[in-house]
């Protein structure tokens, strides 16, 4: 049988020139996406690599199997409580797409006072459950759909929410009417992520993004009017920044926010006066990040807790006052917690009478609950002794703990979720007081037994000295003798943390005597802010250079075996996989980038692009000579590896895709095709012509399907007789 001929795209000429340096780029005509031969050409793609897969067809079958096996027929979430109801999504058996739906919950008096004041018994509503909205039901034909937000109203009797059906993050807002289930003749026909409902349940807040993707706007509807009569609270001007809008757990605010990687500012929005303007917490200063909290005081009265680096580079907690009307700067903010450099401060969320804190240190996270009392008794003096607080650890070796959903402010226990690698999530009760745990929900996977796998924490010397941590998981028999084929995982980029978390795939890798790499380098957040700025802009390199680091150190040490590493990256981590393709071919048997980030200088440069200005403070700005300078140095698509000894490789891309256009895979496939003729059957690029989003196809089928081939290909190469 004839072998399958990788399409090669012409080339047609074309360069830039940028601060006396040349770059040809031949295959810039690929960004014409609307084109017959771009499309054309992307199709022709599809097809080589549909038919240089198509040996693998009943493995795939076989992997996803196994993967839908893990997974129960019917996969319910934990639920959590509001006033007269619980919410929870389902995923019906055979189904793609999630449910909503809510539970009647025994009113014994024991919930917290309407935010209006009424005093209806939950028995006004129905009793019983109820199916508030199933996506499957959204999809007018279209495989793809994506719930960007669902939000209930104050009053429990109204549901925003908005959907995608193409993947390009695109969401229609609807409203609908929880009492009678039908849907309001309201329609925003463009949103993004994010709203916040007016506590009297008669305004709803949502963000709108511009052609550039960039979320730039937040608007106020009016429940019942038309959108051409909503009203714009904000606009955020900078191309730099991205504008976001959420409700406080207290119901009393919204808050608004204007971040990029260095610098935000937050305004807070009176929810029972949502006609009232937006009020800056503590203005705007370059290279301050920080983000607010609203708190309801003893008395009854409203403050802010602000988590900030603004002198305390691991992040601090401060008060700020609720500004007035014209708002306030820093300058009214006292001190609560001091920094530390050991601990990298996240978040804060309040609750009636207790704070619980979100930090890392050691390269775990951990909730810290304090009393409301204590916190506030040292306010203005930094050093504080904050009695009766303790700390909330993982339940699991190696694993990960975090705030489950906590809609309601006035609860004496919240919810945790505690997981790992190799334990699903477990679901429990906190009680603020005492600490103590009751399990409330379990997420099933059938068959799967966590005793058949182990979790260890390794640290492999980066070229610099600095230690990289990296979990390995493995199958119980599956020694570290340095036989073991290996699979490392990275990303890296924008103080990301990528916890442990079970998944129903991995374990088909796992049982396959395949050793799991996921490799915590500088650049994400696993170490802190500084682990992050240690791999951000001059100082990426580290981030590429740690994960080959630890690629070696795993060959070093004789733990897996050097002729079977692979290494796979998503975006940012795309990136990464093109970097470390170019600079340490020798690493790699093969290599997955998935939706890279690979043409770095021409992106930069191209202010029109999607993302790109907010993305200026976390690569560089290439309009400025030194960081044109660092990012063409690493840039995959303008360094292409040596011919005659390059590993495999898989790369995806996805026509809507609105972060990583489809055009910079495509552009790079093309460039090391053409740079080796003869390995060029053995780069395959899938990718999506249809509906489908950065991360891949919606549905947890379709996401399944999408796994067993990725792990399909990677098993076949890192067979004893791949490569």
């Amino acid at each position: 049988m004839t072998a399958p001929v990788p399409p090669q795209a012409a080339k047609r000429p074309f360069e830039h020139s940028e601060h006396g340096v040349a770059r040809p780029d031949p295959y810039a005509w690929l960004r014409d996406v609307d084109s017959h031969d771009v499309l054309a050409h992307l199709a022709s793609e599809r097809a080589f690599y549909d038919s240089s897969v198509g040996h693998l067809a009943s493995l795939v079958e076989e992997l996803q199997s196994e993967m839908v096996g893990r997974t129960p027929e019917t996969e319910s979430s934990v639920s959590c409580p509001r006033r007269h109801f619980s919410y929870y999504t389902r995923l019906p058996a055979g189904r793609e797409h999630p449910q909503l739906l809510r539970d009647l919950n025994t009113f014994d008096g024991s919930y917290p006072p309407d935010p209006q004041g009424n005093t209806d018994p939950a028995h006004d509503f129905g009793s019983g459950s109820s199916l508030l909205l199933d996506a499957n039901e959204l999809g007018d034909g279209s495989e793809y759909v994506d719930l960007g937000l669902t939000a209930v109203s104050p009053d429990e009797r109204l549901l925003a929410y908005s959907v995608d059906l193409v993947g390009e993050e695109v969401y229609q807002l609807r409203f609908r009417d929880l009492d009678t289930g039908s849907d309001l003749d309201d329609v925003v026909p463009r949103s993004y992520f994010g709203g916040a409902w007016a506590a009297a349940s008669d305004w709803f807040f949502y963000t709108v993004h511009d052609e550039s993707y960039r979320p730039y706007q937040v608007w106020r509807h009016r429940i019942g009017s038309p959108a051409s009569e909503d009203v714009l609270l904000l606009e955020e001007p900078d191309e730099r920044f991205d504008l976001g809008v959420r409700q406080a757990r207290s119901g009393r605010v919204a808050v608004l926010s204007a971040s990029s990687s260095d610098t935000d500012e937050v305004w807070v929005v009176d929810l029972t006066d949502p006609t009232g303007p937006a009020r800056s917490v503590g203005g705007r200063r370059p290279g301050v990040r920080y983000h607010a909290e609203h708190v309801v005081l003893p008395d009854g009265s409203s403050s802010l807790l602000v988590v900030t680096d603004d002198g305390a580079p691991e992040f601090r907690l401060v008060h700020a006052p609720m500004p007035g009307s014209t708002g306030y700067d820093a300058s009214t903010w006292q001190g609560l917690l001091p920094g530390r450099d050991d601990e990298r401060l996240e978040r804060v969320d309040a609750f009636a009478g207790f704070v619980v804190l979100t930090l890392r240190t050691a390269g775990e996270r951990r909730l810290r609950v304090i009393p409301m009392t204590e916190l506030f008794r040292w306010l203005g003096s930094e050093s504080v002794e904050t009695a009766g607080s303790y700390d909330i650890r993982p339940m699991f070796p190696a694993g990960t703990v975090k705030l489950g959903p906590n809609p309601t402010y006035d609860v004496s226990a919240v919810i945790v979720a505690d997981g790992s690698y190799i334990h699903p999530w477990v679901w429990s009760d906190v009680d603020l007081r005492t600490g103590e745990r009751t399990e409330r929900h379990r997420q099933e996977a059938p068959g799967h037994d966590p005793g058949r796998y182990v979790c260890e924490r390794y640290e492999f010397p980066a070229p610099d000295g600095v230690p990289v941590p990296a979990a390995l998981v493995r199958h119980v028999n599956t020694l570290l003798d340095g036989t073991a084929p290996a699979l490392l995982y990275g990303y890296g980029a924008y103080e990301a943390v990528d916890e442990p978390q079970w998944t129903a795939e991995l374990p088909s890798l796992l049982d396959r005597g395949v050793v799991f790499v996921h490799a915590h380098i500088r650049g994400g957040g696993e170490g802190g802010r500084h682990w992050y700025l240690d791999g951000r802009l001059d100082h990426k390199q580290n981030t590429f250079s740690d994960h080959a680091a630890v690629a070696d150190g795993l060959v070093a040490d004789a733990l897996v075996d050097g002729t079977r590493v692979a290494t796979r990256g998503l975006s940012a981590g795309g990136l990464l996989q093109g970097a470390v393709f170019s600079q340490r071919p020798d690493c790699w048997r093969a290599v997955v980038a998935e939706v890279p980030f690979v043409d770095v200088v021409t992106t930069m440069f191209d202010a029109t692009i999607p993302l790109t200005p907010q993305e200026w403070t976390e690569w560089g700005d290439p309009r400025r000579e030194a960081d044109f300078g660092w990012l063409l140095a690493y840039s995959p698509y303008d360094n292409p590896p040596p011919a005659g000894a390059r590993p495999d490789l898989l790369v995806t891309g996805a026509l809507h895709d609105p972060r990583v256009m489809v055009w910079e895979p495509a552009k790079w496939v093309a460039r090391l095709r053409e740079t080796d003729p003869e390995w060029a059957p053995r780069c395959l690029f899938r990718v999506e012509m249809g509906a489908g989003a950065h991360t891949g196809p919606s549905g947890r089928f379709a996401h399944l399907r999408y796994e067993a081939e990725v792990y399909a290909w990677l098993l076949d190469r890192l067979a004893d007789d791949g490569g």
